[in-house]
């Protein structure tokens, strides 16, 4: 139950904190999202050119978490997921609230769920967020995105939500590591202390979930 409490208290206070605390909205913010959707970077600082495609990454990890996790839950991990594309740790912590702990796996995987476990996915991933980390460092300007981040809330908020997504991991990682058979404290403070590339690693590194009928084929 506290567990609960925690991160309904967290979503209450982000929102409140984006919708009343941050800074305001910038006339161009519409602009700059039409901009970075479609990919017109002319103008825009290779930062936060860097941060959107990177916000758009966190959901598949956590996609390659909570499809499976969801298989145990009252509430589906679907609608939280599809929403998290949007906006990010917003939707995802109302299912961190209502969801119980779990590491079983019942059933088969099907092939979008043999896709989100195979470790090629994590590679893939890992490799997009290096060439987006490197773009955005080798190329971006700090003193604009500080200015940026304190007088936008699009781009105040975006860089909170990443802070976030990084701190959040742990609380479906353990399960997860648990469901794979995987006991390994080096590999969970990896993954949890690194932010973005340690659970990226991890997607790299853990065993594929073995289906509970080939589990029963196993054992006869």
């Amino acid at each position: 139950m506290i567990r609960k409490i925690g991160f309904a208290t967290i979503w209450v206070g982000l929102a409140i904190y984006a919708f009343f605390l941050a800074p305001p909205n910038q006339p161009d913010t519409f602009e700059l999202i039409k901009n970075l959707s479609i990919g017109e970077f002319d103008g825009i600082n290779p930062l936060i050119v860097a941060l959107f495609y990177i916000m758009g990454v966190w959901p598949i990890i956590y996609s390659c978490l909570l499809f499976f996790d969801g298989r145990t839950q009252k509430i589906p991990a679907a609608p939280f997921v599809a929403l998290s594309f949007g906006v990010g740790a917003f939707a995802l912590l109302p299912y961190l609230a209502l969801r119980e702990p779990s590491t079983t796996f019942p059933g088969q995987k099907n092939a979008f769920l043999k896709l989100l476990d195979s470790r090629w996915t994590g590679i893939i991933l890992l490799i997009a967020a290096v060439l987006l980390v490197s773009y955005g460092f080798s190329n971006g300007d700090w003193g604009d995105y500080v200015h940026q981040w304190r007088t936008s809330r699009f781009i105040h908020v975006m860089s909170l939500d990443f802070c976030l997504l990084c701190l959040l991991f742990p609380a479906l990682l353990r399960d997860d590591m648990a469901r794979r058979g995987l006991n390994s404290p080096l590999l969970y403070w990896v993954t949890a202390l690194i932010p973005l590339f340690g659970p990226l690693i991890y997607l790299c590194v853990r065993p594929p979930l073995v289906e509970e009928q080939t589990m029963e084929a196993a054992s006869t």
